[in-house]
């Protein structure tokens, strides 16, 4: 993609070798202690801290950011993806409802917290159900997803601490010490039990746990996609569109003679084969899941900080395009881009299991099930075009065991969402956010049982925990 000079020159390269200084020694306050200490306000911690507090445990969720959400609300990434099986085969539908067509009728393999929250976003007129008619992904408000967040969490007794970003974890005879950064200085906060929900698996890492990233044959993994709100959007226009050219929409994605025209000006160069954004609960506003950066690396901060230049460059490029050549587009503007880029995949973090590809297309089912998945294999290209998608068989769902939570080498740690412990291939989908959730949630209730009966969470009996999880409606089968 040709961008404009400042995106090569303005960041800061990382050092040709590492050159390592010592740090004078530094105290912090000690803010408390818990029974159940989870870090990251995303899908993923979310569905921990209700689940533990659900069980009576004293719980408290740190979030880096000052809001909730994670790659819901910080990303934009919308809308939630489908958690249904396909027991039908997809007849198609409607290409001008910018929602998928592909997926066929189904039942919800995900529970628990993941309705509580979409019930009560309905409640706020924030969500649009999943339905046959959204291709059962799940359309939301980035805005009222952060306040039915906070709602759900204070109704259930968590304590929240925000703009607190944690550093590291340190061992402790009966638990874990987090240490966080942020405007006070230094804080720790001591837990009997920590739920790793940073999507990077920081704590686990930090804490000596083994973990893997990328392909096996070249450490690449999927690349970032920055995501945006286009609003002023004039749905009627672009249907007007479609319906002339029937072949240059997909439901969610296509225009690919117009791209041809715009590259061929000058206009555009893309690191994706088309344009992908879908419908929002509002008619005059799409959320465009467009661009896409390669060959860098979510726990690197100078890859963090190309992606976000190159990203907002490509934005650019793509909201041009959209008011010049879409129908429908022509009064449109870029609304709002995510707080930081999107990032699909960093530390797989190694624990008792690792989930596998085969095990995913397969719809393998295990005795020490905590979670399942129907989403596909889901795998955009690290090296530039293209996606690999592949599906479940029909009706099917995957099982995730509790193994997958615990991490290798660690006694009082945990890790929910895409960190949980898998290969390339099983990662790219349950990375996505309903099954991180339902992760989020087990690993919240197996940390509360831990601190309940006061035993590290791999000495929990299996069934106590899916007992648990039951009364809390997840669906384990």
């Amino acid at each position: 993609m040709t961008l404009s000079p400042y995106v090569s020159t303005a960041y800061l390269s990382p050092p040709p070798q590492d050159e390592l200084v010592e740090l004078p020694p530094r105290r912090a306050r000690r803010a408390g202690r818990t029974n159940v200490l989870v870090v990251g306000g995303g899908p993923a911690g979310i569905g921990a801290a209700l689940g533990a507090a659900a069980t009576g445990v004293r719980v408290t969720l740190v979030e880096r950011y000052g809001f909730l959400g994670g790659n819901a609300t910080a990303a934009l990434v919308m809308p939630l993806t489908s958690f249904h099986n396909e027991i039908k085969q997809a007849v198609g539908g409607d290409d001008t409802r910018l929602l998928p067509t592909d997926h066929g009728e189904g039942e919800p393999v995900v529970g628990g917290v993941l309705w509580t929250m979409l019930d009560r976003l309905h409640q706020m007129g924030g969500v649009i159900k999943p339905s046959p008619d959204t291709g059962y992904t799940v359309p939301f408000d980035p805005e009222l997803f952060k306040l039915t967040a906070y709602e759900l969490l204070a109704e259930a007794g968590v304590h929240m601490l925000l703009h607190s970003f944690a550093s590291d974890v340190i061992d402790l005879p009966d638990g874990a010490r987090v240490v966080f950064e942020g405007k006070s200085g230094p804080i720790v906060i001591d837990a009997d039990v920590v739920v790793d929900c940073t999507g990077d698996g920081d704590l686990a890492a930090a804490a000596g746990a083994p973990y893997e990233i990328g392909r096996p044959e070249d450490g690449l993994t999927q690349p970032m996609t920055l995501m945006f709100r286009m609003g002023r959007f004039n749905h009627e226009g672009f249907n007007g569109y479609v319906r002339e050219h029937p072949d240059q929409w997909r439901g969610v994605y296509g225009l690919w003679d117009l791209i041809r025209e715009a590259t061929e000006a000058g206009e555009l160069d893309l690191t994706r084969e088309d344009l992908l954004f879908f419908a929002t609960p509002y008619d005059d506003e799409v959320a465009v899941n467009s661009t896409r950066v390669t060959g860098v690396l979510g726990t690197s901060v100078f890859d963090l900080t190309r992606a976000e230049l190159v990203a907002h460059e490509q934005m650019a490029q793509i909201a041009r395009f959209l008011r010049r050549r879409v129908p429908g587009f022509e009064q449109s503007y870029a609304i709002q881009s995510g707080v930081q880029v999107g990032v699909r995949e960093t530390r797989r973090i190694q624990g008792e299991y690792t989930l596998t590809g085969d095990d995913v297309l397969t719809a393998r089912k295990f005795d020490d099930v905590i979670a399942r998945g129907a989403y596909p294999v889901d795998i955009h290209n690290p090296t530039g075009r293209g996606t690999v998608l592949k599906r479940l068989p029909q009706g099917a769902s995957y099982d995730i065991p509790l193994r997958c939570l615990l991490p290798r080498g660690t006694d009082r740690l945990l890790v929910a969402g895409r960190a949980i412990s898998g290969d390339h291939v099983a990662h790219s989908s349950y990375r996505v956010m309903p099954i991180s959730m339902a992760t989020g949630q087990a690993a919240g209730v197996t940390a509360a049982l831990a601190s309940r009966d006061g035993k590290p969470p791999r000495d929990l009996s299996v069934e106590t925990v899916q007992r648990e999880l039951r009364n809390q409606r997840a669906s384990l089968a």
